[in-house]
């Protein structure tokens, strides 16, 4: 089909970048001694490459399931925006709207408001083979990790860095399509402050600041004129 040839081709920079990163995964957690399917099953029903690496560390040391739920939340809490952002775009409320919301990421959210729909095909059907694809990705990424942990020893020093170059490139496609300088200030102010202030803690810290500042300003703006 068409649609899904073209929504394969335009996802292709996510499998770049969440294949290599998704085997640093399996192969990190694998360590925990778990199941290799136990990665594979986290790629899929939790589907959350920041939250999964998380929780490895959480994992490692013991902490307690509250614990590592209530960290996930405000580390994903920035799904929530990207999610009325799109909610029109996903179409009516059922299976598909359902998955596609769950299957929202930074690197699909990033993507598919960076894109034109081709006119011949429909919106919601597109979102979601590419929604589809990235995580396939990422599934394929996990279980490879995780097969090959115990048959490959090798550093993997270094590999999270595909997930940064592929972050990158999606910046360099945000600026070239919304060209407002505000957002891009703001998380690198926050990020600036995380990384000073709270390096153990930098993403979610950095999250937050900037979700802080975002629904801040958002507020100031409607307020009315005195």
């Amino acid at each position: 089909m068409p649609m899904i040839r073209s929504a394969l081709t335009i996802s292709l920079p996510i499998l770049f970048g969440f294949v290599p990163l998704g085997i640093a995964f399996g192969l990190l957690f694998q360590e925990l001694g778990y199941p290799w399917y136990f990665a594979s099953l986290m790629a899929i029903f939790v589907y959350a490459g920041a939250a999964q690496f998380m929780a490895i560390g959480f994992l490692s040391s013991g902490i307690g399931l509250l614990e590592i739920a209530i960290s996930t939340f405000f580390l994903n809490s920035r799904h929530m925006f990207y999610g009325l952002a799109f909610l029109e775009s996903f179409g009516n409320w059922n299976l598909r709207k359902l998955y596609l919301i769950f299957g929202l990421t930074d690197e699909t959210y990033a993507l598919m408001t960076t894109i034109k729909v081709p006119k011949n095909f429909t919106k919601e059907r597109y979102y979601f083979f590419i929604t589809l694809f990235a995580q396939l990705y990422w599934v394929l990424g996990c279980t490879i990790g995780a097969l090959t942990a115990n048959a490959l020893s090798f550093n993997t020093n270094g590999m999270e860095f595909a997930a940064t170059a592929l972050f990158v490139v999606l910046l360099i496609e945000q600026w070239v399509k919304v060209k407002k300088l505000l957002p891009f200030v703001i998380a690198f102010i926050a990020s600036a402050i995380a990384l000073l202030f709270f390096i153990k803690h930098m993403l979610l810290v950095a999250i937050i600041l900037s979700i802080a500042s975002i629904v801040l300003l958002r507020l100031i703006k409607i307020q009315p004129n005195e």
